[in-house]
């Protein structure tokens, strides 16, 4: 059974709508484009390290027409590496209606998403989701994925989507890795998920020091 992950850029609350550019999504939303300010040579080869040994991309509607517009004409340019990437591996799309899947290699899920992830994670090895932002929101709520990439970037919108954005439910995480931090201040948090669900406990009891005389 392969891998399912998320990779996700989001501010410090957590909106992660339309970071590339102000034509991702741009209803109700002026900030279109805020990631790009902040992207540095560290950011940018964590980005590229997480695509390593990717074989296939799981992506929503308006994520995958973006990409469909703009990949298949970076070959030979400074994206070189991810452009022959993306075009290469299959590309499974998950829409209601009916998408131009003039991309190469692209699949339009069924109905039954659930299911048809679950079988692209049987087929795969390393299904990466890109963006898609309200699809996230299936995956979360289903427990489907395996990986969350988070890239938290320096800034605070107070308004746009977020990435717990109505699919959360309760679900324990793992850290993976130390968190890396790039010179402009964007941190890549690498999250596994992990059994059961979150616990609670009692933060004035004796072991956690509560009520102590810390000044002594």
């Amino acid at each position: 059974m392969g891998l399912i992950h998320i990779e996700m850029f989001a501010t410090l609350d957590l909106v992660g709508q339309s970071p590339g550019g102000p034509e991702e999504d741009p209803v109700g939303f002026s900030f279109g484009g805020w990631q790009a300010p902040l992207l540095d040579e560290v950011a940018g080869a964590q980005v590229g390290a997480a695509y390593e040994g990717t074989d296939a991309l799981l992506l929503g509607r308006r994520t995958y027409d973006i990409f469909a517009a703009y990949w298949p004409h970076q070959e030979g340019g400074q994206d070189d590496d991810i452009a022959t990437l993306f075009n290469r591996v299959p590309k499974y799309v998950a829409s209601r209606g009916r998408p131009d899947l003039s991309w190469a290699g692209s699949t339009r899920l069924g109905p039954d998403l659930a299911g048809a992830v679950r079988e692209i994670r049987d087929r795969h090895e390393q299904v990466k989701v890109v963006g898609s932002l309200n699809f996230v929101q299936t995956l979360l709520r289903e427990r489907l994925f395996d990986r969350l990439d988070l890239w938290l970037h320096p800034i605070v919108l107070g308004t746009g989507k977020k990435v717990f954005d109505g699919g959360a439910v309760p679900t324990n995480l793992t850290l993976l890795e130390p968190p890396a931090a790039s010179p402009k201040g964007t941190v890549h948090l690498r999250y596994g998920l992990a059994d059961g669900t979150p616990g609670t406990g009692d933060m004035t009891a004796p072991d956690r020091g509560a009520g102590r005389d810390i000044t002594n």
